[in-house]
């Protein structure tokens, strides 16, 4: 399943997914060097970024995209907020409940300790099936 995921969403949103990735650069270009120990240069510059460029909705439809194709539907229509897309110090974090646990899709934009810019597509491209206990 995670295969499939993940095949879909580099198929059918990589123009959105690489528009994300550019915006880390933006975010990335405003720190004095090529890295920064300071977590405050990164989450909220980088959710600011992303709704400027209005990528907040395209992400979170890949989202729903990528539950349909691990075979789920979602109760109800995802947002662009905790719990479905949450940014963090690592990037991007999409989240959706399916029957048999969570599928969780990271868009690492940042690698941490010292925060510098993450690796291009698809590596930089994980999904992630947490099963229920």
């Amino acid at each position: 399943m995670r295969d499939a995921v993940r095949d879909r969403l580099l198929d059918a949103h990589r123009p959105v997914l690489e528009r994300a990735l550019s915006c880390a650069d933006a975010v990335a270009a405003g720190w004095d060097g090529e890295t920064t120990t300071d977590r405050d240069a990164v989450v909220d510059p980088y959710r600011t970024t992303l709704a400027r460029a209005d990528l907040l909705e395209p992400l979170v439809g890949a989202l729903a995209d990528a539950v349909a194709a691990a075979g789920g539907d979602l109760a109800a229509r995802p947002v662009p907020d905790v719990p479905y897309l949450a940014v963090t110090s690592r990037g991007v974090v999409l989240r959706a409940p399916i029957e048999s646990g969570r599928l969780v899709v990271t868009l690492a934009a940042f690698e941490i300790d010292p925060y510098r810019r993450g690796p291009a597509l698809p590596d930089a491209l994980t999904v992630e099936h947490r099963h229920s206990p």
